[in-house]
Order: structure tokens, then C-alpha cells, then sequence
């Protein structure tokens, strides 16, 4: 694409905006308010905002390859912690995409350099899975599963969060975990069952929210 092209595009599209509302940019700039924070992938065939048919300023958005939530990403913590805690959004969603790349490539054991650790964290997905996903026979139906996994297993790792839990806890927040299928433009809620799904493990991660509280009050 030519990058002139792409000024001239902006050019075009400021002006359809004005044309259709001449406070557009204005409105815009006092601030957001979103009340979604979505983890996607990064890859240039899925678009956040058109799939969800959201405006600006309707989802705070982090993407990364194959939407991944590891805790050691200061990155994701801290958008996740400013999504949470400032912007107080009221849904996280987390998003993969069936034919990720990113999945593809952790699926196979080929030296991809500094792409190594962050596929690492795919991998270890599949090492959890391994005896579901090794039970799939074909290729592509064992690929499409492991990209929902990877969701569910994102989606436990945003919950594992304390400014999560607090706020699950304070105000109702949610998570969701969502597949948009790049062959047919549809976007899939896997609709996991949560409760049953950390009800094994969240005596390891469930913190005492409560604690925090009790020092302020000293």
C-alpha cells in the first residue's frame, strides 16, 4: 500500500465524519468511556472495532499474537490494571481467531528465534491439553481446538488477576471468551462455564481481597 495513499484515506475520512457530525472530534476528545476492554490477536485480517460494529471509544483494545494474557507482560498487566481499575469497563473479552498463525506455529516445533518464549506460553497450553487435543484426528479440527483452549485458558489467566477478582467481586465484572472465524466473518461465544471450570484451582490463585482493607482500616 502506498503510504501517501493512506494520509489522503485519513483526509477522506475526517471529512465524511464532520460531514455527518461537526462535533465529531470534538466529543471525541473529552475523554472515553468504554465498557469493554478486548484482548485480540494481532493479526491485520481481524479488526476489532468492524467485527464488534463498535464506535471509537466504545472498547479499550490490546492485541497481541494469538491474544495471549501472560503475567510476566507488563504490557497486558498493566492494560488490563488501567482497563479494570481507571476506565472501569464492565466486560473483558478475550478473542482468538481460527487460523492464528501464531497458534499454528506453536503447533510445531520449528526454532523461530525471539518468537520462542511468547509461543512457549501456546505451547504449555497444549501440554495441558495434550491428551484431549491428541485424541483429534484431523489436523485442522485438532488446530481450531487448541485456538478455543488457548482463549479459555487466556480467559483464566485474566481472572487470576487481584484488580480482577475485585472487581468481579465489587461491581459485576465479566469475561468472556469469544472465536471469530475468519472464513465465515462470525464471531463465536464459546460460553464457558467458569464456575465449573476454576472451581479445582481457584484455591491457588483466589486471593483474600479483603486483607488490603483491613490494614486501611488501622
Amino acid at each position: 500500500m502506498d503510504i501517501a495513499k493512506i494520509f489522503q484515506n485519513n483526509q477522506d475520512w475526517v471529512h465524511r465524519k464532520l460531514d455527518l457530525e461537526p462535533e465529531y472530534f470534538s466529543n471525541l476528545a473529552k475523554g472515553q468511556t468504554p465498557d469493554i476492554l478486548y484482548i485480540g490477536c494481532s493479526d491485520s485480517r481481524v479488526s476489532a472495532e468492524e467485527l464488534m460494529g463498535v464506535a471509537p471509544g466504545e472498547a479499550f483494545i490490546l492485541r497481541n499474537i494469538a491474544n495471549m494474557v501472560p503475567n510476566t507482560d507488563l504490557s497486558v498487566m498493566s492494560v488490563i490494571n488501567y482497563a479494570v481499575v481507571h476506565l472501569k469497563v464492565k466486560h473483558i473479552v478475550v478473542c482468538g481467531h481460527y487460523y492464528c498463525g501464531g497458534v499454528q506455529a506453536a503447533m510445531k516445533s520449528g526454532d523461530l528465534g525471539i518468537l520462542n518464549p511468547w509461543l512457549r506460553n501456546i505451547r504449555d497450553v497444549y501440554r495441558t491439553h495434550k491428551e484431549e487435543l491428541s485424541a483429534i484426528e484431523n489436523e485442522e479440527a485438532r488446530y481450531k481446538r487448541l485456538v478455543e483452549l488457548n482463549v479459555e485458558e487466556q480467559c483464566i489467566n485474566v481472572i487470576k488477576t487481584a484488580e480482577v477478582q475485585k472487581a468481579q467481586r465489587d461491581r459485576g465484572l465479566t469475561v468472556h471468551g469469544w472465536v471469530f472465524d475468519v472464513h465465515s466473518g462470525q464471531l463465536i461465544d464459546l460460553k464457558i462455564d467458569f464456575k465449573k471450570l476454576l472451581e479445582n484451582i481457584m484455591e491457588i490463585y483466589r486471593l483474600d481481597l479483603s486483607e488490603p482493607e483491613k490494614q486501611a482500616a488501622k
